[in-house]
């Protein structure tokens, strides 16, 4: 299934996710599907999206909390790395979910949405540019990271998959502010983590 070129405002989350139902097709929906809507110049939204995939209904299917952490990876090291456009496997690229899964996701996702539609606004911009971004991107790798272990914990990989959306919602709003409010959510699961593993 191939997905429609029109693409939603960047800006607009309730939008954006809406378009991920309205711009498919068919009884499944593929990673690829979704980067063609959301764009693959645009490193925000496909964040956004895929926290918001570690927060849904989706996160009881088996493996979709490790798939969305290494896809999550490798957006980050891309980011660090200075890529202008996104690349995956295209294995990866394969990966489907059925569309009531999708809808399941987009339902759970939209309350944010639209409040992240409401607070945000372009505020200490310069965190969204050289060097600020290097930090951005790290701590996106953090989240990522933390996550796999965190898998095996009970709602584990909620407390990354939170500072996953902030990171989302900053970089596509040009808001330094959550990218800031990122950093701090990330201090919860790596100290969970921290007293797990000891």
């Amino acid at each position: 299934m191939t997905a429609s070129t029109t693409r939603p405002a960047s800006h607009n989350f309730a939008n954006l996710l809406a378009s991920l139902i309205d711009q498919t097709s068919g009884d499944t929906v593929t990673l690829g599907d979704l980067l063609e809507i959301v764009g693959r110049r645009s490193f925000g939204p496909v964040i956004l999206v895929l926290g918001l995939v570690a927060l849904s209904p989706l996160s009881i299917v088996p493996g979709i909390t490790w798939a969305v952490a290494a896809v999550t990876l490798i957006f980050s090291v891309q980011i660090l790395l200075g890529l202008k456009h996104i690349w995956l496997p295209s294995g990866l690229l394969r990966l489907s979910v059925t569309r009531d899964q999708l809808k399941a996701a987009v339902r759970a996702g939209a309350p944010a949405a639209h409040v992240a539609d409401r607070l945000t606004a372009p505020r200490l911009v310069f965190l969204t540019h050289p060097p600020f971004v290097v930090v951005t991107a790290l701590v996106c790798v953090l989240a990522a990271l933390v996550t796999f272990p965190l898998g095996l914990v009970p709602l584990g990989p909620v407390l990354p998959g939170i500072s996953i959306v902030l990171l989302g919602v900053g970089m596509t709003a040009r808001d330094g502010l959550f990218l800031a409010l990122s950093l701090v959510a990330l201090i919860g699961p790596v100290v969970l983590l921290a007293r797990w593993l000891l």
